[in-house]
């Protein structure tokens, strides 16, 4: 390897060390702010929805500030019919993948539709709803990093209710 290669890849290197330490700054503080809620009783709004807990796990591996601290969850999701989900928020951040269906997205007064095969990310600290606005059931699969210790559900209703 050539010297400028090498000072290329390096470069490259702390580059992604500093955009990995700040995504995991964001996602700490995001998870510090749900933090409260644990023991909550609070519900969202919602009608012809079922939810199954897919996969739950601890987080252990090379990004060493989320060891033991945090868990993956992989949820499915699905809507019947007209089933919503009304304002609510999430204890952490996630990706999203449309199984099958459509989904309208609606976050600051503008709705999104995802169809099946498409994914989108969610930061969790922003208020929205989802709603299936077709005759067919919906099928959602959330992926979210959650608290090690949160076991209630992961949408939770605006601070403002």
């Amino acid at each position: 390897m050539k010297r400028r290669e090498f000072v290329v890849l390096v470069k490259a290197t702390k580059v992604m060390e500093k955009t990995m330490i700040r995504f995991t700054l964001l996602l700490f503080v995001a998870l510090l702010t749900g933090a409260g809620r644990l023991a909550a009783q609070e519900t969202v709004d919602t009608q012809g929805i079922t939810s199954v807990i897919k996969v739950e796990e601890i987080i252990f591996g090379h990004l060493t500030e989320l060891n033991g601290k945090f868990k993956l969850r992989a949820t499915e999701l699905t809507f019947a019919p007209g089933g919503y989900v009304g304002v609510h928020h999430h204890v952490g951040p996630g990706i999203r993948y449309i199984i099958s269906g459509e989904l309208t997205f609606t976050e600051g007064g503008q709705d999104t539709v995802y169809k099946a095969g498409e994914y989108y990310f969610e930061t969790g600290n922003i208020v929205h709803t989802a709603h299936n606005k077709t005759n067919l059931p919906l099928r959602v699969l959330v992926v979210e990093i959650l608290p090690k210790d949160w076991t209630a559900p992961a949408m939770i209703p605006p601070r403002s209710q």
